[in-house]
């Protein structure tokens, strides 16, 4: 999988991610502000904070982080199995 190599915090609750294979862009995450653990960015200093933790996820603090696959598929408008090969279904013979 494509791992993230950048990150930043972009004005309106979006970010901009690039990764390793060259795929950037853009994505919003307005729609999640102010919900459960995303209430940490009601404070858009604290949206700004976002980094690449240790583990290549995409983090705020040690209780908000999404997942860099997901985002990516986001980024690129790609499904899983176009991403993850291995969850296409495959046609049987019986």
């Amino acid at each position: 999988m494509f791992k993230p190599i950048e990150v930043r915090a972009l004005p309106g609750y979006k970010i901009h991610v690039r990764y390793t294979d060259g795929v950037s862009g853009e994505v919003d995450l307005s729609h999640l502000v102010g919900k459960g653990v995303f209430s940490l960015w009601s404070d858009p200093r604290e949206f700004a904070r976002v980094h690449i933790g240790p583990a290549g996820a995409i983090v705020w603090n040690e209780d908000v982080d999404l997942c860099p696959d997901s985002l990516y598929m986001q980024v690129t408008g790609k499904k899983p199995e176009d991403v993850f090969p291995s969850l296409a279904l495959k046609e049987v013979d019986a």
